[in-house]
């Protein structure tokens, strides 16, 4: 009897602490250059996914240790790295939406969404609305290797 409760507590409280599908670390892809950019740390806080910037890949005339010029929120003048700027995601199906995301080099935020690629579940679709005009970019799952 001690066994069988176990195992029914283990089936509803195991995914309480299953991770998300798209928690872990993310290489983001700059859209010009096709090179690394950043590496974002996505996990899921009270059922709503946060991304932090964790990682700032080097380029040249770029301060090792930039802060956000261009925002105009709060994050105006912080350091980039530890900067928030996935947040309020909340699964739908096989989506995140109802968010938003925030790109520091223009201190823009977007409407987004992100989802995991149908062929590649190490692929990321991040998607960026303003209005009707939207961007998607492709972020990898960051292995550790080629860093």
């Amino acid at each position: 009897m001690k066994s069988f409760i176990a195992a029914v507590l283990v089936c509803f409280i195991m995914p309480v602490f299953a991770q998300s599908d798209i928690e872990g670390y993310w290489v983001t892809i700059d859209d010009e250059t096709n090179k690394p950019k950043s590496i974002v740390e996505l996990k899921v806080v009270q059922g709503k996914v946060e991304g932090t910037i964790v990682k700032l890949y080097p380029r040249p005339g770029r301060p090792d240790d930039p802060v956000c010029e261009e925002c105009e929120d709060h994050r105006k003048g912080k350091k980039i790295v530890g900067m928030k700027i996935v947040e309020g995601l909340y699964k739908k199906g096989s989506e995140y939406k109802g968010g938003e995301i925030l790109d520091p080099a223009n201190g823009k935020i977007y409407s987004c969404k992100i989802w995991l690629s149908d062929s590649n579940k190490n692929q990321l679709n991040v998607r960026g609305y303003l209005g009707p005009f939207y961007r998607t970019q492709k972020w990898i799952r960051f292995t550790g290797k080629n860093d």
